[in-house]
């Protein structure tokens, strides 16, 4: 199978309203801010109390871009890092074929 047919077959089992990376980034950016704005935090406050450099926390807000260990440490000052824990663990049989064949 050739990566565009592997990528199209992912796709259509994850039909669930498509973001493209560039897109959830900037929804992760935007709950970012409205989270900061919420608890009344500047950026420059954010970037203080975790350590992301000001322009790093900016470019984040305005384009979405962030290495990863800057954006576990915006989720640690915002209390989200639980939700990174999360991400990509087992999810567990999905259905009772996938138990019978031993898919777990």
């Amino acid at each position: 199978m050739t990566d565009q047919a592997e990528i199209d077959k992912i796709l259509a089992m994850n039909d669930k309203s498509f973001k493209t990376p560039g897109e959830l980034a900037q929804t992760i950016a935007m709950n970012v801010r409205a989270r900061r704005k919420s608890r009344k935090l500047s950026i420059k406050r954010l970037s203080e109390m975790s350590g992301v450099s000001y322009g790093s926390m900016k470019r984040f807000e305005t384009t979405g871009e962030i290495a990863l260990k800057s954006l576990l440490k915006i989720a640690i000052v915002l209390d989200c890092a639980e939700t990174f824990e999360q991400l990509f663990a087992n999810e567990g049989p999905r259905t009772i074929q996938e138990i019978i064949d031993g898919n777990l």
